[in-house]
């Protein structure tokens, strides 16, 4: 079987993750095959295609969370600042502290607000003004003002949405680069939604940002880059295996994509 994959080129210096020739297996089932992809600095990348593609797979490898899964394998190479973050020597902790996730659910601790946002940075060794931490970081998640009279309650007695820009802001505060999204605003209705999106064009400003959507006008919304991913049936019926259909700016992949497969899922005949 062979996969085509069309990429946008983006100059060395302007790209934060690449991807080069990534294959990713579950035991001998390869889930996701030879993936090709430049992840560019200080923009939002959105990951789009129909359920079991792979998108949320690839996301999770940038920050090897898929190596909490034991039957996880990885072939190629995933290449960010230079570094190989397969390599043996690397260590895991410090790339997902380099490399920021917030969650398709909102997950805050079960501490007060200040907590939320002062814990991951004190066991990361952060010896400045904690207070000063925990207002920035909250500030650059536009959750401020509807916390700042309300510190020391738990982070639960916020709303979705609330809760979802919490966890944004508990990323930044440990400092990443890179903040991947994992269809962060799947659960949230639709003004926290967009208070999401509007918090991630803020953001942009300062971090490169990777989300996975399954919402196309939120792909539209939000990203600069838009890479469509699609699954094919393996031989003998035993699953799918995803792969890189295209990446383009996002304006060229909706109004005028390169692969007929990638105009199918984006005008809506399938997925």
């Amino acid at each position: 079987m062979t996969f085509t994959t069309h990429i946008t080129d983006v100059p060395d210096d302007q790209v934060a993750i690449t991807c080069d020739n990534v294959t990713i297996s579950y035991g001998s089932f390869e889930a996701v095959k030879s993936v090709f992809l430049e992840v560019p600095r200080g923009k939002v990348t959105a990951f789009i295609g129909p359920s079991g593609c792979g998108k949320s797979t690839v996301l999770r490898c940038f920050n090897r969370m898929n190596d909490l899964i034991p039957s996880f394998s990885l072939k190629g190479r995933i290449i960010y600042e230079g570094q190989d973050l397969y390599e043996p020597k690397v260590d895991p902790v410090e790339v997902r502290r380099r490399i920021g996730m917030v969650f398709q659910r909102p997950n805050p601790f079960p501490k007060s607000i200040y907590e939320n946002i002062a814990f991951g940075a004190r066991i990361n060794g952060y010896s400045g003004d904690m207070d000063e931490l925990v207002e920035r970081s909250l500030r650059r998640a536009a959750v401020w003002d509807e916390c700042k009279d309300k510190l020391q309650e738990s982070g639960y007695s916020l709303s979705g949405g609330q809760q979802q820009r919490l966890c944004i802001a508990r990323t930044i505060a440990t400092q990443p680069d890179v903040i991947l999204m994992d269809e962060p605003c799947s659960a949230l209705d639709p003004i926290s939604t967009l208070k999401v999106e509007e918090t991630m064009h803020e953001l942009k400003k300062e971090f490169t940002i990777v989300i996975v959507t399954h919402n196309m006008q939120q792909a539209v919304r939000v990203s600069d880059m838009t890479a469509f991913y699609n699954a094919v049936a393996v031989e003998g019926g035993s699953g799918k295996v995803g792969y890189l259909v295209e990446f383009d700016e996002t304006a060229n992949i909706f109004n005028n994509p390169k692969q007929q497969s990638t105009q199918e899922y984006v005008s809506g005949r399938f997925g």
